[in-house]
């Protein structure tokens, strides 16, 4: 703590100890000292070891019945680890009240206020310090916890990346308005990938939701126009120097996945892990469109001009498509197809189509 901030707590400190001071005839005398409170509340900490740690028990028991239904251990060896774990938690217990006991007493003994935190449980905090250094800290969560002896389902974040252009009726993609290079999309989600069988990895499902950004870079000066909610493309009536037209929708993808794993067997628990394994993944989304936006950039009586246009362009609600990926590891070749019109009433039928890199962090 810097001298600034050590001044600023001993100045507030000693405001609070003088209003206190200025009180204290208003006090009821039968009220408890700050220590007190602690004491107590470390006495509450006991119960809460006690049943904390009963609960991992339970928690190993089940891990090692289950191997045991598994056929992975035999009964002996299940009825030796359930001995051994009763005994740990056991000791735990010992130790983690006796921790407790000796700040009690400590706190008895002492006005100061000491530091009275289960490093063990990561319950709570009351840290201590000099007149210069004083406060209070608390900490939240739980350590010594066991691991789950099978975690079926992971989660993890998926971002890809790469070109997008749209599929035109009676046209092939090199004749496309839109493109190539400067067209783009994003996708950014977070999945959940479940392992469908109980004895192998190879099928898994993966489900999720993303939010999706597909951008056209608009050829030969030309720009989109609502004409009674029908669009189409016309021709820009100066130089137009970009035109460019992006859509967001927020879609709930889902693919089956399969591929080889590796099996990482422990004491207490196993895992399968597709780190740098082949995975393919085939499937669709649905979802809404929740934006879309025309992005002009012209030149009118020699000033540049940047026109945003957002709404307004009729473009399909309800989105949907194909997708899928082939991976190696965490990387993948990714493809995205939208089944749904790009737009409600267009002139001609196109629709969204996207081909780039995939990363899903698992």
């Amino acid at each position: 703590m810097n001298t600034i901030t050590r001044l600023v707590v001993y100045l507030i400190l000693s405001l609070t100890v003088a209003i206190a001071n200025a009180q204290e005839t208003k006090i009821d005398s039968t009220k408890k000292s700050s220590n007190q409170y602690k004491i107590e509340a470390l006495k509450d900490l006991k119960s809460k070891i006690e049943k904390e740690e009963r609960e991992f028990l339970k928690q190993e028991i089940e891990a090692i019945n289950q191997r045991l239904d598994d056929k992975q251990i035999t009964a002996a060896k299940a009825e030796k680890l359930k001995k051994e774990a009763a005994k740990k938690r056991a000791a735990n217990i010992e130790n983690r009240l006796a921790i407790i006991d000796n700040k009690i007493a400590l706190l008895a003994r002492n006005e100061s206020t000491y530091e009275a935190n289960d490093d063990s449980n990561g319950y709570i905090s009351i840290s201590f310090g000099d007149d210069d250094d004083e406060w209070t800290a608390i900490r939240l969560g739980k350590k010594n916890k066991p691991r789950k002896y099978d975690r079926r389902t992971t989660q993890d974040v998926v971002f890809a990346i790469g070109f997008n252009n749209a599929l035109i009726e009676g046209e092939s993609i090199d004749d496309s308005p839109y493109k190539i290079g400067g067209s783009g999309f994003i996708e950014l989600g977070y999945a959940w990938k479940t392992r469908i069988f109980d004895n192998t990895n190879f099928w898994r499902l993966k489900y999720g939701f993303s939010f999706q950004w597909n951008k056209l870079d608009i050829k030969d000066d030309q720009y989109f126009v609502n004409n009674d909610d029908e669009i189409s493309l016309q021709e820009f009536p100066s130089n137009l120097n970009k035109a460019k037209f992006r859509t967001t929708n927020l879609v709930f993808p889902v693919h089956i996945e399969f591929g080889p794993s590796k099996k990482i067997e422990k004491e207490d628990y196993f895992r399968y892990s597709t780190h740098r394994k082949l995975k393919v993944g085939l499937g669709g989304y649905a979802g809404l469109n929740i934006g879309s936006m025309q992005k002009l950039k012209y030149k009118e009586d020699g000033n540049r001009i940047k026109d945003k246009q957002r709404g307004g362009f009729e473009v399909s609600s309800f989105v949907y498509g194909l997708s899928g990926y082939v991976a190696l590891g965490e990387v993948a070749l990714y493809v995205k197809y939208d089944l749904n019109p790009l737009f409600k009433n267009q002139a001609i039928d196109q629709n969204n189509i996207s081909v780039g890199v995939r990363f899903d962090m698992d």
